[in-house]
């Protein structure tokens, strides 16, 4: 199929802001007065699990957070539809199915962006076979908040009318769903939507699977778009974590009800595997007798930019009140560290923030001239007459409050800038106290930021250059100064916020890493399931591949470029079928 190769997301470009958050408050309200996943059930009345339990080995793969750039996009797709790949001397198949785990498309899913970002790219990774014979892997999706900002419209066209996406073939008929693998092993998916409580006929599709098809001996993997375990330990008010918690113990174990509870108290949950955050961590759960395990993963490397890992705790509290250390992060959390460093040189990767200040630096400026002091000035002259390094600070202050005395329009500005900049600030994280003065500093240095560069540029071009404050050439050449300089500075104090915040507040973590658009750090999970075990091997790219070349047609296009380079993660992590927590 035909598509445009797209870049990664600009989430700086403040028409997109704009954009996306209007879609936000859309589908907020949306999902409010009408959650399509009860109109999934209403069309849906069968609650049969799909089955792949007759098989005697099984091969899947789990992706999560895809669909933005096209290199990392493509670079994920093309070595997900290999037959086989080669990691440490193993031979790993492609999956019988891919599950996608959340935010299958970036920055929102019109129709356009899932064909440009998303089908596109994996339909010329791996294009659909005419054969009838063959038999084509399947996929499943779940969705993330990006997927729901439409109410889950296109999301349900693409993955719940039995369409292909490339050669895999989707079957799934709901928003979630059960799958039944061999050895008692289960995969159940659920959609979380938007952070909103989990929806009563999703309840009560699980609740069927667990009470009618469940053995009292069945291992679950359980995969959700939140790393529930990771939020709670950012946020404490998070209720992620309550409504994971709530599924796992009323819909599984069936708490609350005494046969169902018995029925199903040996019940384990293995694995829960998600996405959200862009990158790869694994954190373990270990029993008592130290013996039996429970893999918590976060794997939400299938495209999109990358999430730091030095912001994650050594040890969490887990969804049943026991403890989970980080075994192992992708990037490692120093490489981590010297990647937020690129937020110093904010207005290279975010041009049109710089103009924005700049733009609204210069606007704020020529509101401010056309307040006049009894003297006739304006307060460029004033300020050009201003020595701020030879002791003149009570007069910059005087001409600053002056200017600023029944100027309504000028005051409006600054509290509008001061505020913007105060309610960026991430209060939810960690140290909160600490996040409201470093927001409030941050704010100020903004505002201050606009006066000295008034005084500056007034001293300069007034007095030292000894241009007329109204001349053509002023006039522009200040406006030039403003805009470039003005945004090239309060670019970078932005910047120098957001790496104090990542890397000793640790905090904003999304806004600290969307900014510098990082293409590399990608992954994805193989895992196999045999008589013996559960093995999870993590892929990982530290780079992806960025010279691809189309050489086919337009229509039916197929890109060639370098070797993938990927490696394992760690080594395999193996779950015995015999050990489960």
């Amino acid at each position: 199929m035909k598509f445009q190769k797209k870049p990664m997301v600009n989430w700086y470009d403040p028409k997109q802001l704009a954009f996306t958050g209007m879609k936000t408050v859309v589908s907020a309200v949306f999902g409010n007065f009408a959650d399509r996943r009860e109109m999934q059930a209403a069309l849906d009345r069968e609650v049969t699990p799909f089955d792949y339990s007759y098989k005697t080995e099984l091969w899947f793969d789990f992706i999560s957070d895809l669909g933005d750039g096209f290199n990392p996009t493509y670079t994920l797709a093309d070595t997900l539809a290999k037959p086989s790949v080669t990691l440490s001397g193993n031979t790993l198949k492609r999956g019988d199915f891919l599950v996608m785990g959340g935010d299958e498309v970036y920055p929102t899913p019109e129709m356009i962006e899932y064909d440009n970002r998303l089908r596109g790219p994996f339909y010329a990774a791996f294009p659909k076979s005419n054969d009838p014979d063959e038999q084509r892997p399947d996929v499943y999706a779940i969705p993330g908040n990006h997927d729901w900002y439409d109410g889950l419209t296109n999301f349900l066209r693409l993955f719940t009318q039995k369409r292909s996406l490339g050669n895999w073939q989707t079957r799934q008929t709901r928003s979630y769903f059960a799958i039944k693998l061999p050895y008692d092993y289960w995969l159940i998916a659920i959609d979380v939507q938007l952070n909103a409580d989990i929806d009563y006929p999703q309840i009560c599709y699980f609740k069927e699977i667990a009470e009618k098809h469940f053995s009292p001996d069945s291992k679950v993997i359980l995969c959700t778009a939140e790393p529930a375990w990771v939020y709670k330990s950012f946020d404490q008010k998070n209720t992620s974590y309550d409504r994971l918690m709530f599924f796992i113990d009323r819909v599984l174990f069936g708490k609350g009800d005494a046969a169902y509870e018995e029925k199903n108290k040996n019940i384990s949950i293995t694995a829960i595997l998600t996405g959200d955050l862009h990158h790869y961590a694994r954190y373990e759960e270990v029993n008592r007798e130290g013996n039996d395990v429970r893999q918590l993963i976060t794997a939400g490397g299938g495209g999109a930019f990358m999430h730091p890992t030095n912001t994650l705790l050594d040890e969490v509290s887990t969804l049943d009140g026991k403890k989970a250390k980080l075994k192992a992060v992708f990037p490692s959390k120093a490489a981590s560290r010297n990647l937020s460093l690129l937020n110093l040189i904010f207005p290279y990767f975010s041009l049109t923030m710089l103009f924005f200040f700049g733009t609204l630096h210069a606007f704020t400026s020529w509101i401010l001239q056309t307040k006049r002091y009894a003297s006739g000035e304006t307060l460029m002259v004033k300020l050009s007459q201003i020595d701020l390094f030879g002791g003149e600070l009570p007069a910059f202050f005087s001409a600053i409050t002056g200017a600023l005395s029944h100027n309504p329009g000028a005051i409006f500005l600054n509290v509008l800038l001061f505020i913007g900049i105060m309610l960026f600030t991430d209060t939810k994280s960690y140290n909160g106290k600490w996040n409201y003065l470093a927001g409030f500093v941050h704010a100020s240095l903004h505002v201050a930021n606009l006066y000295v560069l008034l005084w500056l540029f007034s001293r300069v071009n007034l007095f030292e250059m000894g241009l007329e404050l109204e001349s053509t050439g002023q006039v522009l050449l200040f406006i030039l100064e403003m805009v470039l300089i003005g945004g090239i500075v309060s670019g970078v104090l932005f910047g120098v916020y957001l790496v104090f915040s990542v890397l000793v507040l640790k905090n904003h973590i999304t806004e600290a890493s969307s900014s510098y658009r990082w293409e590399g750090y990608k992954n994805f999970l193989r895992l196999h399931l045999d008589k013996d075990s559960l093995t999870i091997y993590p892929i990982g790219f530290k780079t992806v591949v960025s010279d691809w070349q189309n050489v086919s047609t337009a229509d039916a296009p197929r890109f060639e470029g370098s070797k993938a380079q990927f490696e394992l993660i760690e080594p395999p992590i193996i779950i015995s079928n015999e050990k489960a927590l």
